[in-house]
């Protein structure tokens, strides 16, 4: 960020910590209906286009660290085999032989020269052509080059790998948009992976993954671990293109550290990262599963995973700088305990009420969901998944209403003009 854009966000902070009422100009958010947690019609409309049609992380760099290694991958609900080709390329297809329809890969990782199918034997290369056949005599006139492996889109974001199985879908950085000129000073494209763990939660992912989304919760869920450290009333909310969109909120003292920040001197610092992130929650969310702080020593992305209507897998990774060619930092993950069986005090207290709210919504008195100014972001996310599947295609009672306009997708904020006509008004009042 230059300076300019600092000054703007420190301005936006003591906005938000001195406005007694939303923005002027912010709309009424009407309820969320409350089906959207809870009827199946809208989980497989949501299953259908929103997890088909979007950029998924999938995997880093460091699970595929050479050619010829593969790695399958299946959290949106189809079969893919990530596999690192002799060209440097990681490709991506349907894990599925042109032949018969067996696997090609069932081991959950490896390394192989080629892929083989061990059902009957089809080898292809790992940029998916079919190489070879058993008993080629026994085919008239099969012709391989009509028989590659189906192909998932596949693109990296440094060394992040994301795979999306929309054929029309824009390329992955127009789907990040701004956000991908912001991430550049914390360097992916040097990141290595430090932990990754897997948790099931028994709640719809929505229902865990908004508990990240806004500091709304932090009084009430985290009143020793994250609001003696976070000043929540300065929280500066930001609505991006796609759905995404950023959190930024300062410590209780302007100069300290972000609340999420860990000191430890085995870590190298991201020497490019700058002042907000390094004195302020800097957190994003990606459309439509990744919400992460991201600070100048951990990148850390929490993806959230349907699992079914009624429960959910939450994927933790930790993200350190490159440390080079000496051994990992014995740092584990971020967001577990050190041995990786449990989440970290902060996650707990956000997943604690996780089966005790989805059963709550599922019962007659869940008639919807009222959301505040600063949890937009959770409406800006519903609206764009509306668009994503297509308004027309959602029962009407399950829609919601597009009331958060352009005017509000950055860079356009309305609370800039209402901070400069303010200011106005307080000079000729002075004068």
């Amino acid at each position: 960020m230059n300076q300019q854009e600092i000054a703007e966000l420190r301005a936006l902070m003591e906005y938000e910590a001195n406005r007694t009422e939303p923005p002027k100009a912010f709309p009424d958010l009407p309820d969320l209906p409350a089906g959207r947690y809870t009827d199946p019609r809208f989980y497989e409309l949501e299953m259908e286009h929103i997890w088909q049609k979007s950029w998924l992380l999938a995997a880093h760099i460091d699970e595929l660290p050479e050619p010829g290694c593969f790695r399958l991958w299946d959290n949106a609900g189809q079969p893919v085999v990530l596999v690192h080709a002799e060209s440097g390329h990681i490709n991506a297809f349907y894990n599925t032989c042109r032949h018969r329809g067996a696997p090609i890969v069932t081991e959950p990782e490896g390394k192989r020269p080629r892929l083989t199918c061990k059902y009957h034997g089809w080898s292809y290369s790992h940029d998916g052509e079919l190489l070879a056949v058993r008993d080629p005599e026994d085919f008239r006139d099969l012709d391989f080059s009509c028989r590659s492996l189906i192909k998932v889109r596949c693109e990296r974001f440094g060394n992040l790998i994301f795979v999306n199985f929309d054929d029309e879908a824009p390329t992955l950085l127009e789907w990040l948009g701004p956000i991908a000129d912001e991430w550049k000073e914390f360097q992916f494209d040097k990141c290595r992976l430090s932990g990754k763990h897997i948790f099931d939660l028994p709640c719809n992912y929505k229902i865990a993954m908004e508990a990240n989304t806004e500091v709304y919760h932090v009084p009430s869920i985290h009143p020793k671990t994250v609001a003696p450290a976070l000043d929540h009333r300065r929280n500066v909310n930001t609505l991006y293109p796609n759905g995404h969109g950023r959190m930024i909120a300062p410590g209780k003292k302007m100069d300290a550290p972000p609340a999420y920040e860990v000191k430890d001197d085995n870590i190298r610092v991201i020497d490019t990262v700058g002042e907000i992130a390094r004195t302020c929650t800097q957190s994003y969310g990606v459309f439509p599963n990744w919400v992460s702080p991201l600070t100048h020593t951990r990148l850390p992305p929490l993806l959230f995973w349907p699992n079914g209507i009624d429960k959910c897998r939450l994927e933790t990774w930790t993200l350190l700088h490159d440390w080079g060619d000496g051994p990992k930092p014995d740092i584990g993950d971020f967001w577990t305990t050190p041995d990786g069986s449990e989440l970290n005090a902060v996650l707990q207290e956000d997943t604690q009420f996780a089966a005790f709210i989805q059963k709550s919504m599922e019962s007659k008195g869940f008639k919807g969901v009222p959301l505040s100014y600063q949890e937009a972001r959770i409406y800006h996310w519903n609206q764009n998944a509306d668009r994503m599947i297509g308004i027309d295609n959602i029962p009407p009672e399950l829609r919601v209403e597009q009331v958060i306009g352009e005017e509000w997708i950055y860079p356009n904020d309305p609370r800039i003009d209402e901070m400069a006509e303010n200011e106005k008004a307080q000079r000729r009042d002075a004068g």
